[in-house]
């Protein structure tokens, strides 16, 4: 018998009344192994209501006290590491240690999320007129939402809620209905950690959640991370209805190899970032831009034999490197993609879609894929395949190298290998992208630092969690005051004889 996921809201699991079911799958067998209630827009609006009861409590808490929260939540989350990274492996497909992987880096903004009374703090200007003070301060936005991803369900949530929640806003989360275990499981240790009931609320839905929550005025923004159809969507909906909304989206990363580059490292570098948790990640190396024949011929010698030795197991095969995607229909979209390089024209060096495993011969696996010369107008070139694809482009310089990354619809994240500091310096600064790599392959800052593209890979203003979170979930006030110089005649300013202290 299949599970059932429903929502969480007020504080517990609540059961979803819709009767309208989706079904989740293991990806590795292409089994159904639970089902998830989809909610109706006025299951929505309950979790709405619930944030909005909690919100001015919440809000009023003193920083010091929602922080001690987070830290309970943080220790719990350490402590439950197995756990969630199990469930998160059986419903998305990817390796237990690409999944624990996933879970520390959303640990990580937790532990941000910590420090966050100290950017709250505000600032202070003494006399800026004569006897007039100026100060500012920080403040919740309110009801706050997130919409998340399937290819991280753990990590990407919590790029959002523990900023929102310790600015001092109350959430609401709408997962992937893909694999919605992970986030209600969190929850509940988020509420064991000591969260009021109402603070953070999870609802699982399609596009009538989402609509809802894009709509409804008791949502004052939204955060959004998917696809760049989807993301513009909602980023124009939400603005529509006088929302804040961040919405962060597709990419097609480059990797740009110079002659000059350790090989050996540019190889370990593509291997990681090109096919770690099956290509199914928005800062994937999809292109290695390699700059020069010689370059291109080296590396690609050096790719194939690894790429076709990538172990394509399920997560239960302690040594397996390469897991499904996360659909059938997915896999059915990545090979349409590889059929339409190889008509292109481009040399389909490793060929992975021959795959089957004994025992998981209905699961979604792919072999990891390999495409040399590529060129700019292949559609394997221009769109996100979002799978275990890595395509080689051949660039004659430098210039041009720079020109495929700059001239790209997509400006998510960007890497270069080399040894020549002028090149590197050169690559960091004319990029158009917003997260770059020296040496690096999948340059995804820092907790404390903030994540986020340039181009179509984010519509709003505001990057996601460091400093650029902590501005998205609060409003900037600030105050100018006054106070009459001098002792009104006639005053008294002591306690008068038998008064109570």
């Amino acid at each position: 018998m299949t599970k059932t996921v429903h929502h969480f809201i007020d504080g517990k699991i609540t059961l979803g009344k819709s009767g309208r079911m989706g079904d989740v799958f293991n990806p590795a067998t292409g089994d159904v192994t639970a089902q998830v209630a989809l909610a109706t827009a006025d299951e929505v609006r309950m979790a709405i209501a619930s944030a909005t009861k909690a919100l001015p409590a919440w809000a009023a808490m003193p920083p010091a006290r929602r922080t001690q929260i987070m830290f309970k939540f943080r220790d719990l989350l350490i402590s439950h590491t197995e756990e969630i990274a199990t469930l998160l492996s059986a419903e998305h497909g990817k390796t237990l240690p690409d999944a624990k992987g996933e879970l520390g880096r959303g640990i990580e903004v937790v532990e941000f999320a910590c420090g966050i009374p100290h950017l709250l703090k505000g600032e202070y200007s003494e006399n800026v007129g004569t006897n007039v003070d100026s100060y500012s301060v920080r403040q919740p936005v309110g009801v706050v939402a997130g919409i998340t991803p399937f290819n991280f369900p753990a990590m990407v949530p919590m790029w959002m809620y523990p900023v929102a929640l310790m600015c001092g806003n109350t959430f609401i989360l709408k997962p992937s209905e893909r694999d919605p275990s992970v986030v209600l499981r969190v929850a509940e240790l988020l509420s064991e950690a000591g969260l009021p009931d109402g603070v953070l609320n999870v609802i699982n839905g399609d596009k009538e959640a989402v609509d809802t929550l894009l709509t409804d005025p008791g949502v004052a923004a939204i955060s959004f991370v998917g696809s760049t159809t989807i993301g513009e969507y909602i980023y124009k909906t939400g603005c529509a209805h006088g929302k804040r909304v961040q919405a962060l989206c597709g990419a097609k990363n480059h990797m740009v190899v110079m002659p000059d580059a350790d090989m050996e490292q540019a190889t370990d570098a593509l291997i990681g970032a090109g096919y770690g948790s099956a290509g199914e990640r928005c800062m994937a190396i999809s292109v290695a831009v390699a700059v020069g024949d010689e370059a291109a011929d080296e590396l690609v010698k050096r790719l194939a034999p690894r790429v076709q030795a990538l172990k394509v197991a399920p997560y239960t095969d302690p040594e397996s490197e390469l897991g499904p995607v996360i659909s059938r229909d997915s896999l059915d979209r990545i090979k349409g993609y590889i059929d339409s390089g190889l008509e292109a024209g481009a040399e389909l060096v490793v060929d992975g879609r021959d795959v089957s495993l004994q025992g998981y011969e209905n699961g979604y696996f792919l072999g990891g894929c390999l495409f040399d010369r590529v060129t700019k107008d292949m559609d394997i070139y221009k769109d996100e395949i979002f799978g275990p694809v890595l395509s080689v482009v051949r660039a004659k310089d430098y210039d041009e190298a720079l020109g495929l990354v700059n001239d790209h619809e997509y400006g998510n994240g960007a890497a270069i290998f080399t040894r020549d500091g002028d090149a590197a310096r050169s690559f960091a600064n004319q990029a158009k992208i917003g997260m770059i790599g020296i040496n690096v392959p999948i340059p995804v800052p820092v907790a404390y630092h903030s994540f986020g593209g340039w181009k179509r890979s984010l519509f709003g203003d505001h990057h996601i969690h460091g400093m650029e979170g902590v501005r998205f979930y609060t409003k900037l006030k600030t105050m100018t005051t006054r106070w009459p110089s001098g002792i009104r005649e006639g005053a008294e300013f002591h306690f008068k004889r038998g008064s109570e202290h």
